[in-house]
């Protein structure tokens, strides 16, 4: 009986030894919801080779692109598995997000930055990468056509240069001067990204006069009224069939296969054209999003990771975060891999991708306009008035009626 007993006491330890070992290995799954479709590849291999090395599984899931990203995350975390690490951009993301958030504190990334997300004196952030856009171009396709890019400063210089490549469209082999998309999938590329322009284009960096105003319900007519003239020429000089109902692969892709001469996104569209075999030189223009002479881009740390407060991996999820912004390998992910620029000082690698290169070469000219669109209220760019720019493109209104419509949106908001 004896005997028997003691058995039974060594099968319910080591039973409760296996036990305990699962809910430690369960304990180290680090769960990231991110919104880069265009690093989902390069992230979900830098997160298998994490888990090679230290043994903790990082689980990498990914929603934007043509997917809301905003949307799909609330839906995240109504499950059963909330992700330890998520995605927020800017002061905007941050209102939302609040309760569930938790500062890195005494974190060796934070002394490596000065782009971290910091919210009353608490960092937030850890910031996913330096980026930019302007209006970025095919250089041997506007070489061809005889377009110097240093005339691209104001929107009398854009107009003269569109006006002459359109009438080039069969020389040049291209469908549209520009691709631009402003289509039900793309909202972020209006609501967000070009309005911006009207928000910072032409003002000093951190200048935050036009987007204080827009928080307190008061448009700026004259600068919304120039900045509708420059919604008008791109629409205007746009195929279509992108414009209105393309995504982002269509609007990424018209470009990648030389069927237009300029594309409204970033420098993170290099990993797409990189998967792709796109090897034309390219760079960016300003944006003329307003009246007058533009001479720098749009440049920031709009992305950051965050934590979620009710996770049960903070330790692991901070390591993970702080190992790639420390080691060699975290410095080869961001930059060779993911194409990114990085927001840390202490990565000397350079980007070898034409987009990231040239926004390398913008800021060492410190020739940049301010990311702001995501310090408006919740929403308010892609649900708001991002319709209103379909619309436009459609037809159905005028560009007066364009510009009341946005007003009278921004009224809403006293």
């Amino acid at each position: 009986m004896r005997k028997n007993l003691a058995l039974l006491m060594v099968f319910v330890l080591v039973i409760s030894m296996f036990a305990g070992c699962a809910k430690k290995e369960e304990a180290q799954e680090v769960v990231i919801y991110q919104n880069k479709v265009e690093i989902n590849d390069q992230l979900t291999a830098f997160a298998a080779a994490y888990t090679a090395e230290t043994g903790v599984k990082v689980t990498v899931k990914t929603s934007g692109g043509d997917t809301p990203y905003a949307e799909t995350l609330k839906a995240e975390f109504q499950s059963d598995r909330q992700p330890d690490i998520f995605v927020i951009e800017g002061l905007g993301g941050y209102k939302t997000w609040e309760s569930k958030l938790v500062p890195f504190e005494g974190d060796e990334w934070i002394n490596l930055t000065d782009l971290e997300f910091v919210v009353d004196g608490k960092v937030y952030g850890f910031p996913v990468a330096v980026e930019a856009w302007g209006m970025a171009y095919n250089a041997d396709l506007l070489a061809k056509a005889g377009v110097d890019p240093e005339s691209l400063t104001s929107q009398a210089g854009y107009k003269a240069a569109f006006e002459k490549i359109d009438a080039m469209k069969d020389e040049l082999g291209i469908d549209s001067v520009v691709a631009m998309a402003a289509g039900p999938d793309m909202r972020w590329v209006t609501g967000l990204h070009n309005f911006n322009g009207y928000l910072s284009a032409g003002l000093p960096y951190g200048d935050t006069t036009v987007l204080d105003k827009l928080n307190n319900g008061e448009a700026d007519m004259d600068r919304l009224t120039q900045y509708a003239d420059w919604v008008e020429l791109l629409f205007q000089y746009s195929d279509k069939t992108v414009l209105l109902t393309g995504n982002y692969d269509a609007q990424v892709g018209q470009f990648a296969t030389q069927k237009s001469v300029f594309i409204h996104q970033g420098n993170w569209i290099d990993p797409w054209l990189v998967s792709n075999g796109v090897t034309f030189p390219m760079a960016f223009a300003p944006h003329a999003s307003v009246a007058g002479t533009l001479d720098s881009i749009f440049i920031g740390a709009p992305s950051f990771y965050v934590l979620n407060k009710d996770s049960k991996n903070l330790d692991a999820a901070k390591a993970f975060l702080n190992y790639m912004a420390t080691n060699e390998k975290g410095h080869d992910y961001m930059v060779n891999q993911a194409k990114m620029v990085p927001a840390f000082n202490n990565v000397t690698l350079k980007p070898d991708t034409p987009l990231s290169a040239n926004v390398t070469e913008w800021l060492a000219k410190g020739k940049m306009y301010t990311w702001l669109q995501n310090d408006m209220p919740d929403g308010f760019g892609m649900g708001t008035i991002a319709p209103i720019y379909e619309s436009f493109a459609k037809g159905d209104i005028s560009k007066q009626e364009f510009i009341d419509q946005i007003a009278a949106k921004i009224a809403e908001l006293k």
